[in-house]
């Protein structure tokens, strides 16, 4: 009996959809938007999540030269960044490759405005990259100082630095992302409402008929709940498909991210995915809820 009760249940919540069809495509198409935008939220934190991690287990200078500088002076910062402690690597960029670097990165029309310039005005620099700095205890503070006080040098930059202004902006559009999360939801529950009641509204003469006969409310409330789920779990599948093909597209493009090259793209994890189709699921019965809960009696 219960079989053939879920039967019916499923076999009313697919009718009711198909009978109504042309608005419950458009109340999945904006559900799916509203969750793309959530769900595009969740990639890029979970990938520049993961960029800060690697980084943060790194830890890199530039050392900047006065122009000019001579020979001995230059000896005596490469000497001073080659005996710090742990494993590194040193590379000394002249002012020559400096201004290579930039034409190859600017490329096109933009690198021929270099041409015109009366000299280089880039500096001679030092990239000192230590892959293990927390193992060796490093204090990237103390190193800087260092370095700022050595005759020749002109200016430090540390990438630890660098590293927790961009954690502060990532909390401050985390915080944002939230807001939008939150009103997104709400959107996603307003069309999920007006959606059951349109179909409830359109099934009004039948809903009526089953109470005269002696149907129970939630004898008929059930196949609105089911479109929900349904609808829900449809608009979290096409979510994650249109997020699989964005991510395929961009993962075979090289990534920049506040001048950084190459960095891998990874997708959500399952138990991400599994949120995105779960909060979409659970929208959808909150929806219905709210539907079904103004136009009949619990």
């Amino acid at each position: 009996m219960r079989i053939r009760f879920r039967t019916y249940f499923l076999k009313q919540a697919l009718r009711n959809i198909r009978e109504n069809l042309t608005v419950h495509a458009l109340g999945l198409g904006t559900m799916t938007s509203s969750l793309l935008i959530f769900g595009i939220f969740m990639l890029l934190f979970a990938n520049v999540a993961g960029w800060i991690h690697g980084w943060g287990n790194s830890l890199s200078f530039s050392v900047y030269l006065n122009d000019p500088i001579s020979d001995y002076k230059r000896d005596k910062v490469d000497l001073f960044l080659r005996q710090l402690p742990g494993e590194k690597t040193v590379l000394y960029i002249s002012k020559e490759d400096a201004m290579a670097d930039l034409k190859k990165t600017l490329g096109g029309s933009d690198a021929g405005l270099l041409d015109r310039l009366s000299g280089n005005p880039l500096p001679a620099s030092y990239e000192v990259s230590f892959a293990r700095a927390k193992e060796h205890d490093l204090d990237p503070e103390a190193i800087t100082a260092a370095l700022v006080k050595l005759i020749g040098v002109a200016d430090v930059q540390c990438s630890e630095e660098w590293l927790n202004n961009v954690k502060v902006i990532i909390g401050v559009v985390k915080l944002i992302s939230f807001v939008v999360g939150g009103l997104l939801c709400l959107c996603v529950v307003f069309i999920m409402t007006n959606t059951i009641k349109l179909t409830i509204f359109y099934r009004k003469a039948e809903i009526e008929i089953l109470k005269l006969v002696g149907a129970t409310d939630w004898f008929i409330k059930v196949p609105f709940l089911l479109e929900g789920i349904i609808q829900g779990f449809l608009a979290g599948a096409l979510t994650l498909l249109m997020l699989g093909g964005g991510y395929l597209f961009f993962a075979t493009k090289e990534i920049q991210f506040f001048g950084m090259n190459s960095l891998d793209l990874v997708f959500l994890s399952f138990g991400h995915m599994a949120l995105i189709v779960s909060i979409s699921v659970a929208l959808g019965v909150i929806g219905s809820l709210m539907a079904i809960g103004r136009l009949f009696k619990v």
